[in-house]
């Protein structure tokens, strides 16, 4: 359980980046405008800052789809591997020290295995 609330935590972490990262980038965006419209009276520079006022929303949408709300997913895929191989090993050992069959037990565990990770007992 410690294992898997340390990984949510992380995941969790990624998450709110992600649905942050989009609020940021329109912050910055408004910034941007006000001095947009600070310096309305060159036209030459309109354009220019208008740009970067719209790249500060563009840019928070791609941290927050491209990076954080994909990390969160890949950290929480991950977790659940790594529980699953912790629950397979200790089960594992349970059942080797309540005295079954250690072949038993490796066919047994085998199961979980994908097929090209599974050992034959002819190898």
């Amino acid at each position: 359980d410690f294992i898997r609330d340390r990984h949510q935590f992380g995941a969790e972490i990624f998450n709110t980046m992600g649905s942050f990262a989009p609020a940021m980038g329109m912050i910055g965006t408004l910034i941007g405008l006000v001095q947009m419209l600070q310096s309305m009276e060159d036209p030459s520079t309109i354009g220019p800052a208008m740009a970067v006022a719209l790249l500060t929303t563009f840019y928070g949408a791609i941290m927050a789809n491209l990076v954080f709300i994909p990390m969160a997913g890949k950290l929480k895929t991950r977790s659940k591997e790594e529980v699953l191989v912790k629950e397979l090993i200790v089960n594992g050992v349970i059942a080797l020290a309540v005295g079954e069959n250690p072949r038993i037990v490796e066919q047994k565990l085998n199961a979980f295995l994908p097929p090209s990770e599974r050992k034959s007992q002819f190898e």
